[in-house]
């Protein structure tokens, strides 16, 4: 029997498996691990790239936005170089939250993302940006082509829900975001981490 062209026989890991989108840095793919109805820490498995239960929330902090990564990226040197006070990148690939109009409840999903911003975020010491971006095609953020051009207040709770979600009642966390960037530095980290992955697991 002959299959249709492309056709995974079997699934794809996600962070591998899958393209960083059809436009990137631009245009990307997201795969969607967390809801903002999501109580629990979800991540990826490196290994089986199937989703584990990484943590309870702790705190009553919900992510507001869709929060997932872009396929085929690395947090590596080229990202953390743009990042001051970063002494290395996460290892991880890039972060992304989605904006939605009408609530997505899945997780484990692949949607295409619209590139607007993205929040410079510190943790220990590690470059772990957050990519910030809209439903591509969303009837309600179509209009959405940079940061300022959504609300600040939706800004704001992403801020707080980075600051406070591995926050524990007996301990800190080492956590710092800088100010806020547009779409333009936003799509230069992206093509960063897009280099680090292929630096690190080799192109196409």
């Amino acid at each position: 029997m002959s299959f249709p062209a492309p056709f995974y026989r079997w699934r794809p890991h996600p962070w591998h498996g899958l393209s960083a989108g059809s436009d990137p840095p631009r245009i990307v793919h997201a795969f969607i691990e967390i809801t903002p109805f999501d109580l629990m820490k979800y991540e990826t498995d490196k290994e089986t790239g199937y989703l584990r239960v990484d943590r309870p929330q702790r705190s009553s902090s919900q992510p507001p936005t869709l929060y997932g990564f872009i396929p085929r990226t690395f947090c590596g040197d080229r990202v953390y170089r743009l990042m001051p006070d970063a002494r290395c990148g996460d290892s991880d690939p890039l972060d992304i939250c989605v904006v939605s109009e009408r609530p997505i409840a899945r997780a484990e999903i692949i949607l295409n993302a619209r590139v607007v911003g993205g929040l410079p975020m510190l943790d220990n010491g590690e470059a772990d940006d957050k990519i910030i971006a809209v439903l591509e095609n969303d009837p309600l953020w179509s209009r959405v082509e940079d940061l300022v051009d959504l609300p600040q207040a939706l800004i704001d709770r992403l801020r707080h829900y980075f600051l406070t979600y591995k926050l524990v009642p007996e301990g800190g966390t080492e956590v710092s975001i800088a100010e806020a960037y547009g779409r333009e530095h936003a799509e230069v980290v992206i093509q960063a981490a897009i280099e680090d992955y292929d630096g690190e697991y080799g192109g196409d």
